[in-house]
């Protein structure tokens, strides 16, 4: 085998190696409308997003409500209350960092304590610089942003509280999914 072909084989392993690793931090978020895909950012929110693979991973997520939802604002899930006041009951601190509040952005909800977020999460519907530095970015959508638009919003009067709301159908790690 000449240079060239070592090359060819060793971008090959990398490139798969570098795939494999991309299906570890891809979730797939299925909603009544489509699949929403999240890459999500171990670089920017390790425990975020070791914590979301596990509850992914129990089915946590699956049948969960979209709660609370704000045109141009945000959808939030993750509450097995539904209400906004339940979680998975296990705190987590803060993974604050320069990423930006911007459409698709994947944040972690939380009380006013920085350090109680848990299993609940919010997925951008437009920009609002004044979460920066505030919120726990663990991931952005991909692709499916028009299934997320679809999702039922929430009446503004009572802070985007939903009647009869949307839920998430499925939400898988995509490694779990892929070649099986």
């Amino acid at each position: 085998m000449g240079a060239a072909g070592i090359c060819a084989l060793l971008l090959a392993t990398t490139m798969g190696a570098a795939m494999a690793a991309d299906l570890e931090n891809t979730l797939y978020l299925e909603t009544k409308d489509g699949r929403v895909v999240i890459e999500m950012r171990p670089d920017l929110a390790p425990k975020h997003v070791a914590r979301i693979k596990e509850l992914v991973r129990r089915k946590f997520y699956d049948g969960l409500t979209f709660h609370r939802v704000i045109d141009g604002f945000m959808v939030q899930t993750g509450d097995p209350d539904g209400d906004g006041t339940g979680g998975s009951g296990e705190n987590l601190p803060p993974e604050f960092s320069s990423e930006k509040h911007v459409r698709g952005v994947v944040s972690m909800a939380r009380a006013a304590s920085p350090s109680s977020a848990d299993s609940q999460f919010f997925i951008m519907l437009g920009d609002s610089e004044w979460l920066d530095n505030k919120y726990s970015v663990w991931g952005r959508v991909t692709s499916g942003m028009e299934f997320v638009d679809k999702i039922k919003k929430g009446d503004e009067a009572r802070n985007g509280s939903v009647s009869d709301p949307d839920k998430i159908v499925t939400m898988r790690v995509a490694a779990d999914v892929e070649g099986k």
